[in-house]
């Protein structure tokens, strides 16, 4: 993979990453040596896990198109933004709205070295980039790039899409959502995506155990436990489900796909 002219000790290539784990998922070609040994790892425990990662793809595309088409939204602030792999949230939001705008949110120098193609959108867009922690939500929301970018006076969708099963509950993740979700305006949305041991614990103990080997956090949520991220917002239908089943295209073909090949919950809620 490419650096993009990051030194070369901002980036830790001897520990596996998430994020160019999940580029390998995905069939992608930004990550190390050591990022594939894992994720080859995990592919022995949970051998459905790239189809995991494009059904997770796949909802995020159309929650995003639905906020932007059905709700109306024109505002969005993804964190945990990854490696970019296009079509990146920016595209898909201004391929409905152009005049969308879009601050994408990472902490990992990785991300960083490929912000630049985060930030080519459309000419009546905007979008930019914001180095930052979730677990340090008042640094994002009180970023100059993000209030140069959003009118926080106007609603925004939040999406933090297959993050929180890397918050672990000593961080205080439901805390975090709440005080990223306070300063915005009532009609925004919350978008999210987590992982779940509720139809393969055993598999999930084994993903867990690769994760916690390579020094990554990794902790399932049970439904119910998914659903507390939006307690006091309006759940849009269907609710709290799998990503596939959550108002799937005509052409998908959900049923085809096991519960226990997915292993995740997924909602989009709104700010009353």
């Amino acid at each position: 993979m490419t650096d993009y002219g990051l030194a070369p000790d901002q980036i830790d290539t001897t520990k596996p990453h998430p994020a160019r784990m999940y580029d390998f998922y995905l069939n992608g070609k930004d990550h190390y040596e050591v990022d594939a040994e894992a994720a080859g790892r995990v592919l022995e425990v949970y051998p459905t896990v790239r189809l995991n990662a494009t059904v997770n793809r796949a909802f995020i595309h159309r929650a995003t198109r639905w906020l932007a088409r059905e709700a109306g939204i024109r505002q969005f602030l993804d964190i945990g933004t990854g490696i970019p792999t296009e079509p990146n949230l920016h595209q898909v939001a201004q391929g409905v709205a152009p005049e969308a705008r879009v601050v994408y949110t990472d902490y990992d120098p990785i991300v960083l070295a490929y912000a630049q193609a985060l930030l080519i959108g459309t000419p009546e867009g905007r979008t930019s980039y914001v180095q930052a922690d979730v677990r340090d939500p008042q640094r994002i929301m009180s970023a100059p790039e993000l209030h140069e970018t959003l009118d926080l006076d106007q609603p925004v969708a939040i999406s933090v899409n297959a993050l929180f099963h890397f918050i672990p509950e000593e961080d205080k993740p439901y805390e975090i959502i709440r005080e990223l979700m306070a300063p915005l305006a009532p009609g925004s949305y919350l978008m999210l995506t987590h992982s779940t041991h509720d139809f393969s614990a055993e598999t999930w103990r084994n993903v867990i155990q690769v994760y916690k080997e390579s020094g990554i956090s990794f902790t399932t949520r049970s439904q119910s436990e998914v659903g507390a991220f939006f307690d006091g917002l309006e759940l849009v239908d269907p609710g709290v489900s799998e990503p596939h089943h959550w108002n799937p295209d005509p052409e998908d073909s959900p049923e085809t796909i096991r519960s226990a090949d997915i292993n995740m919950w997924a909602g989009v809620a709104r700010k009353p």
